[in-house]
């Protein structure tokens, strides 16, 4: 046996070599590990490989002198085997296979539902339930109790970021109810919906129609409480504040809605239709007519598309005449 050799069955662990019979001792020397060997040797052989250590693999994979066949560095210990042959490690075997989990396929269908997504929709379920509970609270609310709900609202984020609620302005039992987005960095100071430039523009379309804030005229918004730096209402603050408006509308009865830009188009209206599809065509919100135009801070930055606002304040005025005459 070469020195090589040796070293390499030390490191394993391997006290005695098994050599092939019939073969004079160095052709056995020469003989690759792979050479058959009587089945209990080589269950021995396997078990002996098993055992050794994987650091003391680390000298002989490092000396480029030693080939290490891939044979010798098995997965995982193989089960002991009984009796003197190779069948004997067959019902070791069968035993893990018979161990492994089923098939998803063969678990019963309450099984296959992972733990943490039943709870996910348990949770989710008593959410709803929640939130159709506050949702049924507030519709029975009178005018004065509505307010002061919405006052003290904490259903979301909104809460901590607002200076105050803006519940809206104006009549309660107006004809024309008029709903923007959500307030801004002036209406969330002053209280009060469709202040400062894009108030005073707001103002001037109202007179042009014979009209005035708070003369037969509600205005209001999606959201009560002004989101930080004016971003875009996200759909949990929607949903949230969805019933105020709702009831308001609900007490008031306008006999027509104006809808003042695309977000709140969207919203209660329920679609994603651009703006441009949505104006020129009357719609309805619980039996009430309404008219989409643009918003008064749009129609500031984009002064050419005052004419198209116009045009639909006009269809606005005919619709709520058209109403008043079969009222």
């Amino acid at each position: 046996m070469t020195d090589r050799r040796a070293r390499f069955l030390e490191v394993l662990g391997i006290t005695h070599e098994w050599l092939p019979r019939g073969l004079p001792p160095l052709a056995a020397e020469a003989a690759p590990l792979a050479e058959p060997m009587e089945p209990m040797e080589a269950v021995e052989a396997v078990e002996a490989l098993a055992v050794a250590p994987v650091e003391a693999m680390a000298p002989l994979r490092d000396d480029p002198a030693v080939s290490v066949p891939q044979a010798v560095l098995p997965p995982a210990r193989l089960p002991q085997a009984a009796g003197t042959g190779m069948e004997a490690a067959t019902p070791a075997v069968a035993d893990m296979a018979a161990a492994r989990p089923p098939a998803p396929s063969a678990m019963p269908p309450h099984a296959q539902v992972p733990v943490p997504a039943r709870q996910a929709v348990a949770t989710q379920g008593e959410a709803d339930g929640a939130l159709s509970a506050r949702a049924a609270g507030i519709a029975s609310l009178d005018w004065p109790a509505l307010e002061a709900q919405v006052s003290g609202c904490t259903a979301c984020k909104l809460c901590s970021t607002r200076t105050q609620t803006v519940f809206g302005v104006g009549d309660p039992q107006a004809d024309w109810m008029l709903v923007g987005e959500a307030p801004g960095e002036n209406e969330d100071k002053q209280g009060e919906p469709f202040v400062g430039q894009a108030g005073k523009l707001l103002d001037n379309m109202l007179g042009s129609l014979g009209l005035a804030r708070g003369n037969r005229v509600f205005i209001a918004n999606v959201l009560k409480c002004r989101p930080p730096g004016n971003r875009n209402p996200e759909p949990e603050e929607v949903v949230q504040c969805e019933p105020f408006l709702k009831r308001q509308i609900a007490l008031i009865r306008p006999r027509l809605i104006v809808v003042l830009g695309r977000f709140a188009a969207q919203s209660l209206l329920r679609t994603t239709t651009p703006i441009s599809k949505l104006r020129g065509t009357v719609h309805s919100y619980e039996g009430i007519p309404v008219v989409v135009t643009y918003h008064p801070a749009y129609l500031l930055r984009t002064p050419a598309d005052k004419a198209r606002a116009w045009d639909d304040l006009c269809l606005a005025r005919e619709v709520h005449d058209r109403a008043g005459a079969e009222a």
